[in-house]
């Protein structure tokens, strides 16, 4: 009679330990981990004819007053904003100017899924007696931890550059509007995909963006210069009044 003989070691053998192969499968785990960087890009440029007749140093005192700040911020859409202390005295751009202040905008808090952010920008505005720019100096979100944590994912710059000048007569008010988002990409399936596919479809969608709020900004800032204008020349002809003779 044959005895059935049992050999454990023939059912349970291990595979040899390998560093080389050990070594590889760190490697791999390390590139996986790297995370991609995709740059969003928009501009705009439009030219706006202003009445004729309309003085060019009107406008720039119009720029420097705090009613031309408030319109060049847009301030309708904000919850509050500020100037920041000691912002004039701030590390200078290539577009800035002795009497540009920096100006902390908040905005009102939108839902999220399940979180509450609200977006938080530094915005310099830099008037001259020749043009006017208007930049994003920082772009963050405030909320939970995890919207916080966000912040440390993308950037975003943006500047306005506005000028005004005459053609025949007539006077035009040129804006220079580029806008870049600097994203980085580390969830899948998008880190697993090539940038283009994210910035492409990025681009446009910023692109049509940019194309909606910009006219809808410069009609505002056209609106709000006019009335501008129409209450100072109520206050000149009432000092006028109030001086002449009866």
């Amino acid at each position: 009679m044959n005895t059935l003989q049992f050999h454990p070691y023939r059912l349970c053998s291990l595979p040899k330990y390998s560093p080389f192969r050990l070594q590889l499968l760190r490697v791999k785990a390390e590139s996986s981990a790297e995370s991609k960087r995709a740059r969003i890009l928009a501009s705009r440029k439009e030219a706006i004819p202003f009445p004729i007749g309309t003085d060019k140093n009107r406008l720039s005192e119009f720029l420097k007053d705090t009613a031309g700040v408030e319109a060049l911020l847009n301030t309708r859409a904000l919850h509050s904003y500020h100037p920041l202390p000691n912002s004039s005295s701030s590390s200078p751009s290539p577009s800035s100017s002795a009497n540009s202040f920096v100006y902390r905008c908040t905005l009102y808090t939108i839902q999220f899924f399940n979180f509450e952010v609200t977006p938080v920008l530094d915005l310099r505005v830099a008037p001259t007696d020749h043009d006017c720019t208007v930049e994003l100096l920082s772009c963050k979100f405030q909320g939970s931890e995890v919207v916080e944590k966000q912040n440390e994912l993308f950037s975003a710059c943006m500047r306005n550059y506005i000028t005004w000048r005459e053609d025949g007569g007539e006077t035009f008010l040129d804006f220079d509007v580029n806008l870049e988002l600097s994203l980085e990409v580390y969830t899948r399936p998008f880190s697993l995909l090539p940038l283009s596919a994210v910035e492409k479809p990025g681009n446009l969608v910023m692109q049509g963006v940019l194309d909606r709020l910009v006219p809808l900004l410069i009609q505002q800032l056209l609106q709000d210069y006019n009335s501008w204008l129409q209450q100072h020349q109520l206050q000149i002809q009432s000092s006028v009044d109030y001086d002449s003779p009866l």
